[in-house]
């Protein structure tokens, strides 16, 4: 019998289960020893690198003026008469919606005040009542020494206290510009729903005028507030004390009498309470240490852009030399 002819008659049996052939590795797959040994060829190349960039990063946020944040804590203001306007509600609501009268307030209350505090109407008003235009738009940082504002003597005279023309122009900022500057970059709100404790914060270069920023934002806020309330209230009396005069039904009369009295209540308190709408839980102290630039953050992120550069550049070289 040939050799061939027991080949011929040896049995194939099949793969076993679960067989995979290993595969063949290509010239072009990247061989991760290499890429590690070119790596550890250049380490001093990628060190030196990962320091000029923590360096350069460290020069940068050294530069950058110091901002100081201001935080006040507050509480929406015990308010006895929600009960009373529930129980009101589901009896008088047509009348009372008539009237301007809202009887489910409490928890609307404090979700509307947090809406007003953030609008571009009360930003602005809040604005042109502390004159802050000039603050807000022409300072670049704090000078700790002398406890004064920088101001940008390209834009304002800060002796004067006038906005630079420029080509016949004013240099003044609009108002809309202010207000969209101090939503974005100086006030921000966090509420915590849990508790229901809002946090007012004022991010500013002058600790002592982020502070002072933060009371006057909650002064006028619950002041807004208070006017808002006794206006409404002035107004639903009126209208109420009309419809008395139309009315002779008994029951009608008694209606009214009550929503008047429950009107003449909300007027009283807005009288007599200043903080209307918010209660000042912790107020806003004058902080002792910057809130920015986080120089550690800036330095380490920079050392890392740094390594992953100097990678690059690195293999970059190595591939380019093959």
């Amino acid at each position: 019998m040939t050799e061939t002819q027991n080949q011929q008659q040896t049995p194939q049996y099949p793969p076993p289960p679960y067989y995979y052939p290993m595969p063949q590795h290509s010239d072009d797959e990247i061989d991760l020893r290499e890429l590690f040994s070119v790596i550890w060829k250049g380490k001093w190349w990628i060190i030196a690198c990962a320091i000029v960039f923590g360096l350069a990063g460290g020069i940068y946020a050294f530069l950058q003026p110091n901002v100081y944040q201001s935080s006040v804590l507050i509480a929406p203001a015990d308010n006895n008469e929600a009960g009373q306007m529930a129980g009101l509600a589901s009896q008088f609501g047509g009348l009372a919606s008539l009237a301007g009268i809202n009887l489910n307030s409490g928890s609307n209350k404090t979700t509307l005040a947090l809406q007003v505090l953030q609008s571009r109407k009360f930003i602005g008003d809040f604005i042109t009542r502390h004159h802050l235009l000039a603050e807000l738009m022409a300072t670049k940082g704090w000078d700790k020494k002398t406890e004064h504002l920088k101001y940008d003597s390209s834009l304002y005279n800060s002796k004067t206290k006038q906005w630079l023309i420029d080509d016949g122009k004013s240099l003044k900022p609009t108002l809309l510009e202010a207000i969209k500057y101090f939503l974005k970059k100086i006030l921000a709100v966090n509420t915590d729903t849990k508790t229901n404790m809002t946090t007012v914060s004022v991010d500013y270069y002058s600790p002592n005028i982020a502070q002072q920023w933060g009371t006057w934002l909650i002064a006028d806020l619950n002041e807004e507030m208070r006017q808002q309330d006794m206006m409404n209230a002035q107004n639903s009396i009126h209208y109420l004390n009309d419809q008395l005069n139309k009315t002779s039904l008994a029951e009608n009369r008694t209606m009214l009498y009550q929503l008047i009295e429950q009107q003449t209540k909300t007027l009283m308190l807005a009288n007599v309470r200043k903080e209307y709408a918010f209660k000042t839980i912790d107020p806003g102290i004058i902080p002792e240490y910057a809130y920015k630039p986080n120089y550690l953050i800036i330095v380490i992120i920079s050392i890392i852009i740094g390594l992953i550069v100097g990678i690059c550049y690195i293999l970059f070289i190595s591939n380019k030399s093959d």
